[in-house]
């Protein structure tokens, strides 16, 4: 090939993120022609924490959640923005960049797996899988990009090459090492200030649903239009209420934003600058006062629209706050789909949701929210899933 016409190529692939069309309403995730193939030259970054099943019986859900965002986190900070595509799935998290930011993959992936292990003594599997060996074996990797509001979009995954990557992943292939002890990345702006939300309409649902191994894209997508149907009614909605969530007391979970801070030889004082920011922003957050840039009114109001509380990666994923009725008639939905084999689906009631957010500067508005059930929330949905029919 020409090199002019190589060095084309790769700017264009460089670019495929940035030049995805939008869209703005949930129920279109199942319109194939969103979604645009992922270049070959690609790579996935995945991770999920091993046995976390029993951190989340043990309490220690606040904990998964922040670990499994600090690998967006950690990307985003390198990259210097929060445009490229990536999952939250509440235990784990995966992204993709072009072939040219790999080395940047690998070393963000491996420096938040000994980041994890060191503070929480979590085992973070990590894997990095070219997209090119993902097609080889028969899968495709597409993305589409869905505006949760006018400053924040979040990555659609679809042709079953992720859930295949992360079948890999599991297996032990692609797998990158953790970094030694003591390696810390940057997690600035990796934090949450609120208390568990409590639900308006009775319960937090997490629900996740994939397609059964031989089902058709038509029976599952009709399947997922069903559901959609109904969790955009009245009777469910986000999980977020309308003016945001409450804010927590000053210090709560200090401890674990504390630990992604570097210390150094002056760990007091870099503990005590954090204390006294956190205690800056609960005060200018409960008193509404506009200060500066920020506008505590209009922050909230991004928090709401731009929190991730549905996502669609190889399969339809959702928090949801609704009625105990809905919930029924969804998990009597999803089980007749089940037993037709269209679909695999896994449920988990609970009474709170849980928010862990990355705000890289309080006065931009694309800061994101992450959401998952406050009791074991996509873990254990996903720890109930159905076998195959």
């Amino acid at each position: 090939m020409d090199a002019t016409v190589h060095e084309a190529d790769s700017r264009a692939g460089s670019d495929f993120y940035a030049r995805l069309p939008v869209f703005d309403h949930f129920s279109q995730l199942t319109d194939p022609a969103l979604y645009m193939p992922v270049p070959d030259d690609w790579v996935l970054g995945l991770s999920d924490i091993v046995r976390s099943t029993s951190a989340v019986e043990a309490g220690r859900y606040k904990e998964v959640n922040t670990a499994a965002a600090a690998v967006i986190a950690a990307v985003s900070n390198e990259l210097g923005t929060n445009a490229f595509p990536f999952v939250f799935g509440g235990d784990g998290a995966s992204f993709a960049l072009p072939a040219k930011q790999s080395d940047l993959a690998r070393e963000v992936l491996a420096s938040v797996a000994a980041w994890v292990r060191d503070s929480f003594s979590f085992e973070l599997r990590i894997a990095l899988v070219p997209v090119s060996e993902i097609r080889a074996d028969g899968h495709d990797v597409r993305i589409a990009r869905f505006a949760a509001s006018p400053d924040v979009s979040y990555a659609m995954f679809s042709g079953g090459g992720l859930a295949y990557a992360e079948r890999r992943m599991k297996e032990g292939a692609f797998a990158v090492p953790p970094a030694p002890p003591g390696t810390l990345p940057d997690l600035t702006g990796l934090t949450c200030r609120f208390d568990e939300i409590r639900p308006q309409r009775g319960i937090i649902l997490s629900l996740i649903l994939l397609p059964a191994p031989e089902a058709g894209p038509d029976a599952f997508n009709a399947l997922v239009g069903q559901v959609l149907s109904l969790a955009e009614g009245q009777e469910a909605g986000r999980p977020v209420p309308d003016e945001g969530p409450t804010l927590s007391t000053p210090f709560k979970g200090f401890d674990i934003e504390a630990k992604t801070v570097r210390k150094g030889a002056a760990g007091l004082v870099t503990l005590a600058k954090l204390a006294g920011r956190r205690l800056i922003a609960f005060l200018i957050l409960r008193s509404r006062l506009t200060i500066g840039g920020f506008d505590p009114t209009r922050y909230r109001h991004q928090f709401v629209e731009n929190t991730d509380f549905r996502k669609f990666d190889d399969g339809l994923r959702m928090t949801l706050d609704c009625t105990p009725a809905l919930a029924d008639r969804l998990e009597t939905l999803l089980a007749e789909a089940w037993l037709a084999g269209i679909a695999r689906y896994g449920l988990h009631r609970q009474d709170a949701a849980l928010m862990t957010c990355f705000v890289p500067s309080a006065t931009r508005s694309d800061h994101i929210h992450f959401v998952d059930g406050a009791m074991g929330g996509y873990a254990m949905a996903a720890r109930a899933l159905k076998p195959a029919t």
